[in-house]
């Protein structure tokens, strides 16, 4: 009997011996308490990015090289950019420049880093190097085509009678050590007119090209509509075509740079209603149209100007976040860049 009694007490402990280390590993195994990431609604001036001359123009957020740190429970992204800016010129022109934007989210604890620098890349240096003219270079925008395998780099470029006008440049994608020559800069035809044409942007499917154009008197965006099957170079290089107001996102004062992603677009406009300056507004396209665009708020604008919005998402994130120029009051009178999570 005292046998028995003592197998059973040995097995009772050995039970709870047994419940003590799994709840123990357990708490271990499983330190994530902030499993999804969120940007910060708070708005974060790029500091390490931002000079004392005006930044001005990021080119767009189409992909965020994101991954998970799985031994630090780190999500990470990374995103590479253009910048348009006057600081090389000392304030006397616009050039590209390439730049670079880190975030994490520590996922044990929910704190949110982010971090800023100039680019290294020796392609991206190529690439400005051939963009950059001996005047003013704005509005840098990028995509791959898979109509025909090219990257595109669209920009606007001041010509000699001091009008701006959309340029583009083609390359391959680059793979790993093996160059891609540069091509271009050549006019988009298309488009230009003898006023000021800027800011390009496609829409998800490159179907339709969007841009702002002082042709009518104040800045307006419009919209040309790509042939099916026609490849973006050879759409470009096309005679001359009118394009249409988009008359539900215009308004009687300025409206500029446009951005579209996927069925969002962002702008910037001087519009009466507003907090004073450029305001940054977004649109909806629903029902075959883009819905009356809405302030973002003072979130987000202030009494001063705030400029070229872009948007970015990450996989893991459960919002939206914003860069964008404003020369609010800062480290100086000039344009910087500011970063801020959104919630649309």
């Amino acid at each position: 009997m005292k046998k028995l009694l003592a197998s059973f007490l040995l097995i009772y402990k050995l039970f709870f011996l047994v419940l003590f280390c799994f709840a123990s590993c357990k708490k271990t195994e499983d330190p994530i308490k902030f499993p999804q990431g969120t940007f910060p609604d708070s708005t974060i001036a790029l500091n390490s990015i931002n000079s004392g001359f005006d930044d001005l123009d990021l080119t767009n957020i189409d992909l965020v090289l994101d991954e998970t740190d799985e031994e630090s429970y780190l999500l990470h992204g990374d995103i590479f950019a253009l910048l348009s800016t006057n600081r090389e010129n000392s304030g006397e022109q616009f050039d590209l420049i390439q730049c670079m934007i880190t975030f994490e989210w520590d996922q044990t604890d929910g704190t949110f880093t982010l971090n800023t620098n100039t680019g290294n890349n020796t392609f991206i240096e190529e690439l400005t190097g051939t963009a950059n003219t001996p005047m003013d270079d704005l509005g840098p925008y990028r995509r791959f085509s898979s109509f025909d395998g090219y990257e595109y780099l669209i920009l606007s470029s001041e010509n000699t009678s001091g009008n701006l006008d959309i340029f583009y440049l083609m390359n391959m994608p680059v793979t790993g050590s093996f160059p891609a020559s540069v091509m271009g800069p050549y006019p988009v035809n298309l488009i230009n007119t003898v006023y000021n044409d800027s800011y390009f942007c496609f829409d998800t499917s490159l179907d339709s090209a969007y841009f702002s154009s002082d042709r009518e008197g104040n800045y307006d965006i419009y919209l040309n509509i790509r042939p099916p099957g026609t490849a973006p170079n050879t759409w470009f290089d096309s005679d001359f075509e009118a394009a249409q107001k988009v008359d539900s996102l215009n308004s009687n004062a300025e409206d500029n740079c446009p951005m579209v992603y996927k069925r969002l677009m962002v702008f910037a406009s001087n519009r009466e209603g507003g907090m004073g300056g450029y305001d940054l507004y977004y649109s909806k396209f629903e029902n075959g149209k883009w819905n009356s665009p809405v302030n973002f708020g003072p979130g987000i604008n202030t009494s001063h100007d705030e400029f070229r919005p872009v948007i970015g998402t990450h996989a893991d994130f459960s919002n939206h976040f914003i860069i964008f120029s404003s020369n609010r009051p800062g480290n100086s009178d000039s344009f910087n860049l500011y970063f801020a999570g959104i919630d649309i």
